[in-house]
């Protein structure tokens, strides 16, 4: 869950740089014939990144705060490293934070025009994200009983 939101977290810093640059390598691919739709997307996301950095820069700075809460939120998960029994309570966050993604994902998205693939992939980050969450979750449990 931390290498997964320290990522997320840092790459949301150069988001114009990497949608131009991913652009740039669906367009010429494959996957361009295969889901033109996506690759169309990702085009369309690309250019309004340009556009609104280019006349609204300080817009971007609302992903930079993103990026930010990411890699803060992924420090927080040390203390399940530490004594899991104590921050269980961080592991049961984790698992909330998963569970909230997917209606967020589908309002959000419903609302802003999200096509639903890309909700579904978004939703996918939850649904992932919450497997290790419950292990993790299960895994305290056994832990307390046996220190018990």
């Amino acid at each position: 869950m931390m290498l997964g939101l320290i990522v997320s977290g840092v790459t949301a810093f150069p988001l114009r740089e990497e949608l131009g640059l991913a652009s740039g390598i669906l367009r010429d691919s494959p996957v361009a014939a295969w889901f033109p739709d996506a690759v169309s997307w990702v085009e369309r996301v690309s250019q309004a990144l340009v556009d609104v950095g280019d006349r609204y820069p300080f817009m971007s700075y609302g992903t930079d705060w993103l990026a930010f809460a990411h890699l803060v939120i992924a420090v927080v998960f040390i203390g399940p490293l530490i004594d899991p029994v104590r921050n269980i309570w961080v592991i049961q966050f984790g698992v909330i934070a998963c569970a909230g993604i997917i209606p967020l994902a589908l309002i959000a998205g419903g609302i802003r025009g999200i096509p639903l693939g890309w909700q579904l992939i978004d939703m996918s980050f939850g649904v992932i994200g919450v497997i290790p969450m419950v292990i993790a979750w299960r895994l305290t449990r056994r832990l307390e009983r046996a220190t018990e």
